[in-house]
């Protein structure tokens, strides 16, 4: 889903060109990003997944036409990869392999340092004194 996104930041018709060079550099950052996290999801050898790593494995090149160019390219390759992903979607383990963990709550991490605090407590304080 995120990686959709980029791509469409980067080629829908109505989202602007970047302005500027750190703009291009953040943009072909995430979509190296996706571009390794859906090389893990598309079979091995796919003439999709060859393309995209190879213009991913390439830096931004300098200049304004040709970084603006590459960065179509390279939104081009993830959405082709984005494409392979869900031609190939008959199995369920790659779609654990993205699933991401939520951060705990501030609170629970108080508690738990809490309780642990307490029990070294209670530990310290059922020691003998010698």
């Amino acid at each position: 889903m995120a990686a959709a996104e980029t791509v469409a930041l980067v080629l829908d018709e109505e989202s602007p060109l970047p302005e500027s060079a750190g703009d291009v550099e953040e943009l072909a950052c995430r979509l190296r990003g996706h571009i390794s996290q859906l090389g893990i999801v598309v079979p091995p050898g796919t003439s999709a997944l060859r393309s995209a790593q190879q213009l991913a494995s390439a830096g931004v090149p300098d200049g304004y036409m040709p970084s603006r160019v590459h960065l179509v390219r390279l939104a081009e390759a993830t959405q082709d990869l984005i494409a392979a992903v869900q031609a190939h979607d008959d199995s369920p383990a790659p779609l654990t392999l993205m699933r991401c963990w939520r951060k705990p709550r501030v609170n629970v991490l108080r508690g738990a340092v809490f309780a642990v605090a307490l029990a070294c407590l209670v530990w310290a304080a059922s020691v003998p004194r010698t």
